[in-house]
Parts: structure tokens; sequence; C-alpha cells
């Protein structure tokens, strides 16, 4: 019998294996083998007749449910199956909850216990009140911000344009009872860190896995992390690759645009905030990560991820707003999104790690792609150039367009200095312009 992510083989019964029962109740199910080597081969149990009796009293006594345990035969050998159901409720085992993840067991504490028995209550964390969070910190400005991106995209009733925020908070489905949600807080505060730690998009610059050089926090409303994240990653973290097609610039980095956008998209609308741990984007100078505090929806495997999938949210509220303002779809398509834009620009399909506790996507840069820039420029060019000169050929190497006065800027020298320095290499034949002084480029030959 093929192994799977809900069936565990065991030689022999130990009671330890009443914690595999429980995680297996709390998750999608499962089954377990008593008689059973590593690879499912049958080697058999001499005291079934006993098992069939203490098994079921002691997972009842453990956790109060019943399974189904049966006692099966291959030849001369006996083997016994306890078939465990999901249960719509959380289970313990003497008081200490259990989870079967993938082919791992996890004890459930703190937010992510308090997650866990939410979800089977059928609750949310983002729709969960939150009392101290009042409808005078709901920022006016974010509101307004978000009411023109909705109607823009035309996804909202246009009466709610001219209404309170305290009603429109009701109405967008961002109140439980008498409060707001946490999904309000988050969407509509200006600071959610005062009330939700963790709740930001955390960027960092590495040459290596251990060698951190810079790094950014963003925070504020999520409604606003997305494009502030975008802006700092483009402009301070990645190089574009710079090339011409005649006087025209075009800039193309590893990871477009539209795909970071999705990822981080993505990332939002599922993390588990309760966990307190940041959004983490690490960028690399071939490649870049986004990790995220977040889980699968119950049994899904990776393939159902990569596949076509419903809309699945683990926090769906704050996606419904998210849809509403023209950030995502609604039918799940996020994933597809990414590797249409990824293919469009003929890069590396993304890959994705889903860990027990986290999900983290990663995006690959060939080498086309890749700005790598070093002091040996000098080599390329096949003639002898100073220090100095080295260096504005690393700056053109970066990007070909830069004006002499930016280059001027770059290297604390005059305009005028910068303009001997490019004669000097334009009489060494290291590097010639194309087109014109206003919108051509330095091509080094």
């Amino acid at each position: 019998m093929p192994e799977q992510q809900n069936i565990e083989w065991k030689e022999s019964w130990r009671d330890e294996y009443l914690k595999w029962i429980c995680g297996f109740a709390n998750a999608s199910g499962g089954k377990l083998y008593i008689g059973c080597d590593d690879s499912g081969k049958v080697v058999g149990v001499s005291d079934s007749k006993k098992l069939m009796e203490d098994i079921p009293n002691k997972i009842r006594d453990a956790m109060g449910i019943v399974v189904d345990v049966n006692r099966l035969t291959e030849g001369d050998r006996e083997y016994i199956e306890i078939d465990v159901p999901p249960y719509p409720i959380g289970i313990s085992c003497k008081g200490v909850y259990h989870y079967r993840s993938g082919s791992t067991k996890q004890v459930l504490t703190g937010p992510a216990l308090e997650a866990f028995l939410m979800r089977k209550h059928g609750a949310t964390w983002d729709h969960s009140p939150l009392p101290v969070f009042r409808a005078e910190e709901v920022d006016d400005q974010i509101v307004e911000h978000f009411k023109k991106l909705a109607a823009d995209k035309g996804r909202i009733d246009p009466a709610l344009l001219n209404e309170s925020k305290e009603v429109l908070m009701e109405k967008l489905r961002l109140t439980n009872g008498d409060y707001l949600t946490n999904a309000a807080m988050l969407l509509f505060c200006k600071d959610p860190d005062k009330y939700q730690l963790g709740a930001y998009i955390k960027i960092g610059y590495f040459e290596s896995d251990s060698d951190l050089l810079y790094q950014d926090e963003v925070h504020g409303s999520i409604l606003e992390q997305v494009d502030k994240a975008i802006e700092l990653i483009l402009f301070k973290y990645m190089r574009a690759k710079i090339t011409y097609e005649g006087i025209y610039r075009r800039e193309r980095y590893f990871v477009p645009e539209a795909a970071l956008r999705e990822a981080l998209l993505n990332a939002i609308c599922h993390k588990q905030y309760e966990s307190r741990i940041p959004i983490q984007v690490s960028v690399y100078n071939d490649r870049l990560y986004v990790a995220n505090v977040g889980r699968l929806p119950e049994n899904w495997t990776l393939g159902n991820l990569m596949g076509k999938h419903a809309s699945l949210p683990y926090n769906p509220d704050i996606a419904h707003i998210f849809y509403l303002a023209g950030f995502i779809e609604s039918w799940g398509r996020g994933i597809e999104k990414i590797c249409d834009s990824l293919k469009a620009d003929s890069l590396p399909m993304p890959e994705y790690t889903v860990h027990p506790g986290d999900i983290m996507i990663k995006f690959t840069g060939p080498e086309d792609r890749i700005v790598r820039v070093n002091n040996k420029v000098n080599d390329r060019v096949n003639v002898h150039v100073n220090d100095r000169e080295s260096t504005l050929l690393n700056y053109i190497v970066q990007d070909p367009g830069y004006t002499v006065t930016q280059l001027a800027a770059m290297m604390n020298v005059s305009r005028k200095t910068i303009a001997g320095y490019l004669k000097a290499l334009k009489e060494k034949g290291a590097i010639e312009r194309i087109g014109t002084t206003r919108t051509g480029y330095w091509k080094i030959k």
C-alpha cells in the first residue's frame, strides 16, 4: 500500500501513537496501521486480539472520540487498521491539541491553537471583534482612498460612497456585533502595529544567506503596504537589466512588477496575523524570496496550490476588501497570474516551499537578467584604464543611460571632470555613444 500524508505505518503499538490519532482527527482524518514496517510491508502483530480491545478504550479515555479499529490479515499475518475520521470540533489528547500537517505532527499552542479552534467553529481571525479599536480611529484618508479605488473598479454600490465611515464599515462586513473587527483595523488604521505586532512587510538585501547588508520595514494600512513595498524593492533592492532598442531604453527586472505584486497580495490575504511575524522579502543579486506565516487549506497539497483552484483565503474579509479595491480577483487566480507574468517575460517559473508553519515563493533570475557589478570592468575593454575610469565604467554597466549630471553626483566630482573621463574612454576605444546626448546611451565596446 502506498504511503500518503494521511497514512502511518508502525510495526507495534505504543501509547504515544494516540497523539498521531489526535492529529488525524483534527486535520483531514487518516489511517494508522499497526504491524507494518516503514515501507508498508505487513510484518504482523502477535497480540492483535488484545489490541482490538485496548486501543479503542485508550482512544476513548484520552480523547473522548470513537474510531474504527479493524483486524486485517495478509497471508498468515494479522495487522491492525485504525481508521480516524476528521472531526468538526477540536480534539485534544489528554489536554494537548495535535495536528497533522503533511507528513508531520504539530503540537498546537498559543496563537496557532486559537486560530485552529476558531476555524473549527467556522470563525476567522480577521472577523474577530477588536473592542479597543473604535470608529474614530478609522482613518478618513484611507477610507477615501479605498472609495476611489472601489468606484474606479465599479465593484461597490455607488450609494455607499456617500455614507459615513461607521455605516461603510458595517456594509463592508467589517463589524462583529457592536465592535469593529481585526480586518477593519488592519485595513483602515494608520498604525496597525499599535494593535497587532508583526502587521508589516520586512525587506532585506542579502549578499549571502548569512550576510544581510541592509533592510527596511513597510508599515501602515495593509491597503497601502503593497505599493510602498514594490516601490522600495524595485528602486532600492533590485537592479534592472538596461537594454536599448534603437534609442529606446528598456528596463527589465528578473521579477516583473506584476508577479511581485501578486506574490505580496497573496501573502497579505493568507497571512496568519496572529503569529505576530511580518511578511519577509529576501532579495539577493540573482533571486528573491517572499516568505509568509500561513498554511494551505485543509486537504490541499502543493499540487492543488499550483493548479486551478477555488479562492479560499485565510482572511476572507481582508480578501473581500482587496477585491472591491481591484487589487485581486475573486477566483483564486493569483498564482496563475504570477506564472502568466513570468511566461510573458520568458522567465523561470516560481518555486513554492510549503512548511508546517509558513509558505515561501522563490523567484530566480536567469543569467541574462542579472546585473553583476564588480571592479574588473576594465578586463572587458582590452585597454588600460585608471581607477577613476574603471569606477565610471562600473556605473555605466549598471545603467548605460546615466547622464553626465548623474554620474558626477555619484562620483562626487564636477560635470567637467566626468566629461573628461568620458572623452578619455572614447579616445581609448572603451566606449561609444549611441544616439543623442539627451536620449542616447553609452555602450561598452
